[in-house]
């Protein structure tokens, strides 16, 4: 077994992380990006860090289906 989380654990950081820009999406649908630096700067961070760690957890997924197809 190799280090690192689970393919479980995974899938739940993707679906998690998809839902959370989700949702930052659909608060700039609702409620537009204001003037205020204080809403364009924590849509920012929040859409970041879900953005972010979809990939990372895309690329992770990815990864290990390609070593799981060569063992």
């Amino acid at each position: 077994m190799s280090g690192g989380p689970s393919r479980g654990e995974l899938i739940f950081r993707l679906v998690f992380s998809l839902c959370g820009l989700a949702l930052v999406v659909l608060t700039v649908a609702v409620r537009g990006i204001a003037n205020s630096a204080a809403l364009v700067e924590v849509i920012g961070i929040a859409g970041l860090f879900f953005g972010g760690t979809a990939l990372w957890t895309a690329r992770a997924l990815w990864r290990r289906r390609d070593r799981d197809r060569r063992d």
